[in-house]
């Protein structure tokens, strides 16, 4: 794997990461939990995601 391959996995892994905190801060407010308590939520998110599956998902685009 060169330097560009790990790039874009981290890439992936960033924007995923971003998303997962997206959604679970607005999840946690709409269900009505303080700021700090969605900020938790959101970390929350970004801890429970599949890193394999994203990796998984980025060699499927690969072989494409």
């Amino acid at each position: 794997m060169d330097t560009a391959d790990k790039k874009e996995i981290a890439e992936k892994v960033r924007q995923s990461c971003i998303e997962a905190a997206r959604e679970g801060f607005q999840d946690a407010s709409m269900r009505g939990l303080c700021t700090e308590g969605a900020a938790e939520a959101a970390i929350g998110a970004i801890q429970s995601l599949d890193l394999e599956n994203i990796i998984a998902k980025n060699k499927k685009t690969e072989a494409k």
